[in-house]
């Protein structure tokens, strides 16, 4: 004879079922606990950092005892610590970073300017600067004088420039004069020009012949000493070896350049004056070999 046995609870479905409610519970309510767990460890955490944080801010730790400044050439190292005004006891985690910037570009050499703190006590005043493109000899108004200015190619005024003999020149960058020495004098600017540090130029002949030059691409570029700004339509580029360019406005600037380049290839030693206000019917004055 076979015997087959079976279990109580077999007998009750509704048992089974019962069972696995209860322990399908049991299992949320300990992952439930798990994850408050977590979370009031993750508050704790947080809080302690939080907590250290603000005291090591508000701590004399990483005081900055030196700032460096880089990318300087035509402002001084001195010139700069004085206009970014990092105050005294400033540290590192403190110090007005964006402030500073702002600051330092307050001034017309400075086109860009970044604040890096260099741990443990180093701030780093990263600069760059605009560069001279030309030098604007002006008539002062006040005085009757002739006044050179440096002007960068966006247009910005940049400085006065004193004569290199004077007092004042003692308190500037020598940079100053020696790329002033190399870049192209714009002259004879219509009367009335008044350039004031760290503003934009307005006037039309000075922005027509930068214009001009910075449109250039060729070793033309580099030949041009002077550029005579009467007025935009009769502006004039005078080369280093005494050739006059009556260049005119600031069009067609590439084409105007590929014609001079041509005639004075085809003159090399008699060509003195070539005239491309309008381009397509140039002119010249050659003398006779």
């Amino acid at each position: 004879m076979r015997v087959s046995s079976v279990r109580v609870g077999d007998l009750d479905p509704r048992g089974r079922t019962g069972r696995a409610a209860n322990t399908a519970a049991r299992q949320a309510s300990e992952h439930a606990l798990a994850w408050v767990r977590r979370l009031v460890v993750i508050g704790i955490v947080f809080i302690v950092l939080a907590a250290g944080f603000i005291a090591l801010y508000f701590s004399s730790l990483f005081g900055i005892t030196q700032v460096n400044v880089t990318g300087v050439s035509h402002l001084t190292a001195s010139e700069v610590s004085e206009l970014a005004a990092v105050p005294t006891g400033s540290t590192l985690l403190r110090v007005d970073a964006s402030g500073i910037a702002s600051r330092l570009q307050t001034n017309p050499w400075v086109k860009s300017a970044a604040v890096n703190r260099l741990f443990p006590e180093t701030l780093e005043l990263a600069v760059e600067e605009r560069s001279i493109a030309a030098v604007v000899s002006t008539t002062s108004l006040d005085v009757q004088e002739t006044e050179n200015w440096a002007i960068a190619d966006d247009g910005m005024w940049l400085m006065k420039i004193p004569d290199q003999d004077s007092a004042e020149a003692s308190q500037i960058s020598q940079q100053v004069y020696i790329d002033a020495g190399q870049v192209l004098h714009i002259t004879d600017v219509p009367y009335g020009v008044a350039p004031q540090e760290g503003a934009y130029c307005t006037d039309d002949c000075v922005l027509n012949a930068l214009n001009i030059v910075s449109g250039l691409t060729t070793e033309l570029a580099d030949e041009i000493t002077t550029v005579s700004a009467t007025d935009t339509a009769n502006t004039v580029l005078t080369l280093e070896n005494g050739v006059q360019i009556a260049f005119g406005t600031a069009e067609d600037v590439r084409e105007k350049e590929r014609v001079v380049l041509e005639l004075m290839a085809q003159h090399p030693d008699s060509i003195s004056y070539i005239n491309v206000r309008v381009v397509d019917r140039p002119t010249y004055r050659a003398i006779p070999s």
